[in-house]
């Protein structure tokens, strides 16, 4: 297959790459299936699982259970013998392999390997797939370098019910020892390889929506008259844009996973097994299945115990947590955030004024053009200097020369398209409705939200920073560190970065939604000391609106296919990461046509 040129990390001098001791046998079968897999999952530790991943696991389970021990090569006698779950090492290749089962017979030794697919189809029948014949390989290897000999080793292959076996002659000698060397090698490089192009490995590939193998591919091209000079990324070049390519939907449209929101106060959450328990003093008020949820949210005074911390954090499920009126806390999460390159590239990133720049007109860029198709698609009568101006507005953030004139433009169509805002909204409230709780729009307020239009827009706004929150964790970000917004104690400026050009896509859009077709009524707020917020059945109707939204079908501009706001977040976030390691030419912001 063809690829593209490869993308170095930042600063990686092999010396300081702290790799583990030995190679597992599975990771020279991932290297040699596809490099960059290898990459991500040994390296980086990224691993995600789909339904083969899983369904492989719990047929591995059933052949996992250690057989009877090992007798060392000498000792090892003429007599049959067969155990499962050995593992072996060679110090002189540095490889470490775990044998399903091994059978020995008359001095011989035979590892057999299990194998969730099917066997290769080859011109005289079925054969090894190269990845297994090199995992096959290894392990042979070692069990001769710890003195046993073996001739033949055996792949059963559980979708076929079929063995496939294969001489450990030379040729295979030789074609391992050549993949381990290269795997090595690539490890130590810190070079992340380059994408497969059009291969029918990615489409089955659990990696996939992080590796994002067509979209990749599709948005660089290093063209003939040479890179152009930039002092950030790798060997001081950035990859020009690329002619367009079609791109396959290799990533799920909608996650099937939905999110936890509890705003009932005085709730406790404990966990049986693998399912959380919600409580109300003593009372079982609901169940739900962890392997179902992809976020646990918890809004004011609810109780969380440890052992449901620690489940949640296992099975990659992070915990949110808000004040009673929807400030946005913090979060809990797993140890899922080793990518220590990506942030460091992020934090060199951050120090150079250029850079945030560049990033930070393309977001605002993008959201007044954003703003400006909301106006379009639900005014009534959009007001046409506003929509020119909103253009000019959009037009000078993408040449604003600091981002000091960038706060300015954006302010400007911010005041613009809040100006109108009210002529998206339906609502009819009645004389008797009190006037902080009247769904119309007056203009924009905040801390503390006065009005009930500006208190679903806060809360909104939150949420989305949540999510973003949530989707910097899973890139390799931190979230602290942001290129527009200034770090600052306790806010997650990545993430308000991120959500520029979806504020109004998504919050905006929801509110909306909630208002006009009356899933919240003016009943459904409170005021305390000028402050409005929702009630907890008003927040409960409006988290509906948001996720209501989060699951609309969207296309993106670039790709052609159809996603969920909720995966599109996870595209832009990693497209972002794929910038700053040099990979891709520029950063797509998602601009909706």
């Amino acid at each position: 297959m063809a690829s593209t040129a490869a993308a170095p990390l930042p600063h990686q001098d092999p010396a300081e790459r702290r790799l583990p001791d030995y190679l597992p046998a599975r990771m020279v079968n991932q290297y040699v299936y596809c490099p960059r897999l290898f990459f991500f999952e040994w390296v980086e530790g990224i691993f995600v699982e789909n339904a083969d991943t899983l369904e492989g696991s719990i047929q591995h389970k059933r052949v996992d259970k250690p057989g009877p021990e090992l007798p060392p090569a000498g000792s090892l006698g003429e007599e049959k013998l067969e155990t499962r779950s050995v593992t072996l090492a060679s110090e002189r290749l540095k490889v470490i392999a775990r044998l399903d089962l091994l059978q020995a017979d008359g001095g011989l030794v035979t590892p057999v390997d299990y194998k969730h697919g099917r066997p290769r189809e080859a011109e005289g029948g079925i054969d090894l797939w190269p990845s297994d014949r090199v995992q096959l390989g290894v392990q042979a290897l070692a069990l001769r370098d710890n003195g046993y000999r073996c001739e033949e080793a055996i792949v059963f292959y559980q979708s076929t019910r079929q063995r496939v076996r294969i001489a450990v002659d030379e040729a295979l000698v030789e074609e391992t020892s050549r993949a381990i060397a290269e795997a090595w090698d690539c490890a130590r490089s810190g070079v992340l390889p380059p994408p497969l192009v059009d291969s029918p490995k990615c489409q089955g590939c659990s990696l996939a929506p992080v590796c994002l193998p067509d979209e990749t591919n599709a948005l660089v091209r290093i063209e003939e008259s040479g890179p152009e000079q930039l002092p950030l990324f790798p060997g001081g070049e950035l990859p020009r844009k690329g002619p367009r390519r079609e791109v396959r939907r290799l990533v799920t449209s909608r996650d099937d996973l939905r999110p936890v929101y509890l705003n009932t106060q005085g709730l406790r959450v404990g966990k049986t097994g693998d399912v959380l328990q919600v409580k109300e003093k003593d009372a079982l008020r609901q169940e739900i299945r962890i392997h179902e949820i992809n976020q646990v949210n918890l809004m004011g005074n609810i109780q969380i115990s440890t052992q449901a911390v620690q489940t949640l954090c296992e099975a990659g499920v992070p915990v949110c947590y808000f004040s009673q009126g929807g400030w946005f806390y913090g979060i809990t999460a797993g140890m899922n955030t080793r990518n220590v390159f990506l942030r460091r590239r992020q934090f060199e990133a951050a120090a150079k004024d250029w850079f945030r720049l560049e990033l930070a007109r393309r977001l605002v860029a993008g959201k007044i053009r954003n703003q400006r198709t909301m106006l379009l698609r639900n005014h009534a009568e959009p007001d046409k200097d506003c929509l020119r101006l909103m253009r000019v507005m959009a037009d000078r953030a993408e040449s604003a020369g600091s981002l000091e004139e960038l706060l300015g433009v954006e302010g400007a169509g911010g005041r613009l398209y809040f100006r109108s805002f009210d002529g998206l909204l339906k609502a009819e409230d009645g004389e008797s409705v009190p006037e902080m709780f009247r769904l119309d729009f007056t203009g924009r307020n905040r801390r503390p939200p006065r009005d009930a239009v500006n208190a679903m827009l806060s809360l909104g706004y939150s949420v989305l920073a949540k999510d973003l929150t949530i989707a910097c964790y899973a890139a390799g970000f931190d979230p602290m560190m942001g290129f527009y917004h200034e770090p600052r104690f306790g806010r997650p400026a990545l993430a308000l970065d991120l959500m520029e050009p979806f504020r109004p896509l998504i919050v905006d859009s929801a509110v909306i939604t909630a208002i006009n077709t009356r899933m919240v009524t003016p009943a459904d707020f409170v005021s305390s000391a000028r402050a409005v917020a929702l009630r907890p059945e008003g927040r409960k109707a409006f988290f509906r609106a948001y996720e209501l939204r989060m699951d609309t079908l969207v296309t993106h501009p670039l790709f052609d296919y159809r996603v969920s706001y909720r995966r599109m977040l996870e595209i832009q976030t990693r497209l972002l990461a794929k910038w700053l390691s040099g990979e891709i030419a520029e950063y797509p912001v998602f601009v909706t046509r």
